[in-house]
């Protein structure tokens, strides 16, 4: 079990902590540049060449985008009541409790333990929470129009294009396919690249604020995991992958956003900081136990 947990972490530190060390030596870093492949090329590429590749039961995969979508909405509603029994401010810290980082982070640990099987689950996952990223947190956040933000996301064209191939079942020229792939391929080590170097500039303002809700973010994730894989009676990888990405900590963009609107970014850089600190920490106990329902 040791050395199985330590193919699939090691991996995603040892990544994730050269972006770490390459912002703390003053390195330069295009991050925008980093971003702006990832969301725009390598990300849409990977859904497309993911899902051209399935080979599980359509309607498997159909009830595992539902499943995706209800882990989403379960985890806005659950953040939204537990911040207005705290008197927070819904507009400014919601995002980061409801929204994790199922992508940077998730896509990684779900390919390096469930294989490809679990990197098609867990890209159905990654779409909806990107979706509902760029819909609900210009909504709260800006007066920007929702809508127009998600048609101008690129990641809606990779699921919408790699859905058509997937049920159509149309096979794409070997050319197209594997450029696909390749640039598909360079998303995972761009992104855990980001994202250490992300956390490497972030600071902790309020270190009790911080830490304690950055484990009520992966406290929440944790709880609505199971109660949607029971709902829609998920077993084996897919309920390792739902359960797994939903416990995963806030995402980076939480605090993007919340720079680029100024809501509280202080604290949102907190929250986000301490919940991947507390998930580095609880990593491999979750992934042990996730790994068990893929047997």
């Amino acid at each position: 079990m040791i050395a199985q947990l330590s193919g699939i972490l090691l991996p995603v530190f040892i990544l994730a902590a050269v972006g770490y060390a390459w912002q703390k030596r003053g390195v330069p870093f295009e991050r925008e540049f980093v971003t702006r492949m990832v969301l725009n090329i390598s990300g849409p590429c990977l859904i497309v060449d993911t899902l051209s590749q399935l080979s599980m039961p359509r309607g498997e995969f159909i009830s595992l985008l539902f499943a995706a979508t209800a882990l989403f909405v379960g985890t806005v509603v659950v953040a939204w009541l537990v911040l207005q029994s705290t008197g927070l401010s819904i507009r400014s810290y919601l995002p980061a409790l409801a929204i994790g980082n199922t992508g940077n982070l998730g896509l990684p640990l779900c390919l390096f333990a469930f294989g490809q099987e679990g990197l098609a689950f867990a890209v159905a996952v990654y779409v909806t929470n990107s979706v509902g990223q760029f819909t609900l947190t210009p909504m709260l956040q800006s007066n920007e129009s929702p809508w127009r933000t998600l048609m101008t996301t690129p990641v809606v064209y990779g699921a919408v294009i790699g859905l058509l191939v997937m049920f159509l079942d149309v096979p794409l020229p070997q050319w197209l396919d594997s450029s696909i792939g390749l640039l598909g391929s360079l998303m995972i080590p761009l992104m855990l690249l980001a994202l250490g170097n992300t956390l490497g500039e972030l600071r902790i303002a309020r270190l009790n604020f911080a830490f304690g809700w950055g484990f009520v973010r992966l406290a929440i994730g944790f709880l609505v995991g199971h109660i949607v894989a029971w709902s829609f009676g998920l077993e084996g990888v897919a309920k390792g992958v739902i359960i797994l990405q939903g416990t995963m900590p806030a995402a980076v963009f939480n605090y993007l956003f919340a720079a680029r609107y100024g809501r509280v970014p202080d604290d949102i850089a907190g929250i986000v900081l301490s919940s991947t600190l507390l998930s580095a920490l609880l990593l491999p106990l979750l992934v042990s136990y996730v790994l068990g329902f893929g047997t």
